[in-house]
């Protein structure tokens, strides 16, 4: 199997919100309903400040939490490509249950309730089986995302990636996302910014 996960260059991401639109457009998501988020924040003192954004989504984890936790089976993990995807022929229970939801640590899962479903990325799936980039990863103009094998991904942009921060705290789900951070995301002092 080759674990497939997202690679983040925090370097170059200008906080556009670009993939997070993407993301919510191809998966038609209503407003407040994000399953990709561009979340800005701020270090330091004056003069000493600095300020990074960071990229967040599913990390379609090694051991996730979301699939233990769906009652049932709807939460499936790919056995080819690791990815974390709901199977559209299983059943969602829906607002009665939410266990993927509460289950997730990274609160990723989100609830339509216009749909009576929960829905969470699949790295577009359907757009990479035919060749394709998840909507994300094709529309960012900086290029500050990648996706592939994890491995792959290690090699070509590694050795100096994290997969956890402050803002984005490393769990025992391990996540696949890769991180190139900005110096000043090692802050312990940092403050979310509304953009």
């Amino acid at each position: 199997m080759a674990q497939y996960g997202f690679y983040f260059d925090q370097t170059v991401c200008a906080g556009c919100h670009t993939c997070q639109i993407a993301c919510k457009d191809k998966n038609r998501l209503d407003i407040g309903e994000l399953l990709r988020k561009v979340r800005t924040y701020e270090t330091g003192e004056f003069p000493d400040v600095g300020i990074y954004h960071m990229a967040e989504t599913c990390g379609h984890c090694n051991y996730p939490a979301c699939v233990k936790a769906c009652p049932t089976g709807r939460t499936v993990k790919d056995p080819e490509t690791g990815v974390v995807y709901h199977d559209p022929n299983a059943v969602c229970a829906g607002e009665a249950c939410l266990r993927c939801v509460e289950a997730c640590p990274y609160h990723h899962p989100v609830y339509k309730a216009e749909e009576k479903k929960v829905v969470k990325c699949d790295m577009c799936k359907d757009i990479v089986a035919a060749g394709g980039e998840p909507a994300c990863v094709s529309s960012c103009m900086m290029r500050a995302l990648k996706f592939g094998p994890v491995d792959e991904l290690n090699a070509k942009y590694g050795p100096n990636l994290v997969t956890a921060l402050h803002c984005f705290a490393g769990n025992a789900t391990v996540p696949n996302i890769l991180i190139k951070p900005r110096q000043c995301a090692f802050s312990a002092d940092f403050e979310e910014k509304n953009t």
